[in-house]
């Protein structure tokens, strides 16, 4: 499931069967059962996208930390006329759980719901970590996060694209992504994410 709901397109039985290091039929199975339950769904190529019913799970998934981030995502996305997201710690792994684009932008970079990556990777991450107590052996910049309130990377998820994000508390984190190399006012995007932070968590 994983395979199909991150993937940037359209994914075939056969490549699903070779990134699971599974027998093609096994997969095929397994992409029926998902398909019957609206999880996943076909192009008219025949090849597998998420489903539509993934909608209505992900409504569920931090309902509160969503409700009280959406409009702030919004006001973030616009104001700084960048890609805003949410983040949340599932287990090793950062989990974007929300994103809102801005309006009025002719082109921007999108930053898809369900897309993960390594915790300890990443401005959203780091953030997240920033959020907790800290811990012997992590990385330099969670202790400089923790520090400082804020986090900073660059092509360690995605290459070509810089981050920065704020922890909200130990709930989650709020994020906005660049192009890496575009001239941007730090100072005034951290203000603003502080500032969101802040206002997520007492809408909670």
């Amino acid at each position: 499931m994983d395979f199909v709901a991150t993937s940037d397109r359209a994914v075939s039985v056969d490549a699903t069967a070779e990134a699971l290091g599974l027998h093609r039929s096994i997969v095929y199975r397994l992409l029926r059962t998902l398909e019957h339950r609206h999880l996943v769904e076909r192009d008219a190529e025949g090849d597998f996208l998420p489903g539509t019913y993934l909608a209505v799970l992900s409504r569920s998934v931090r309902r509160s930390l969503r409700a009280a981030a959406a409009p702030v995502l919004a006001g973030v996305a616009e104001e700084l006329q960048m890609t805003s997201f949410l983040v949340v710690a599932d287990g090793d792994e950062a989990v974007t759980v929300d994103s809102v684009e801005p309006t009025s932008l002719d082109a921007h970079v999108a930053y898809r719901p369900g897309t993960r990556h390594p915790i300890d990777r990443g401005a959203p991450g780091i953030a997240l970590l920033a959020g907790r107590p800290a811990v012997a052996g992590e990385r330099p910049e969670v202790a400089r996060a923790r520090d400082a309130g804020w986090a900073q990377s660059r092509a360690e998820v995605i290459p070509g694209l810089a981050a920065i994000a704020v922890p909200i508390g130990d709930q989650g984190a709020i994020a906005v992504l660049w192009l890496a190399g575009t001239p941007v006012d730090r100072t005034a995007i951290v203000d603003r994410l502080k500032s969101a932070a802040a206002k997520i968590s007492l809408r909670q």
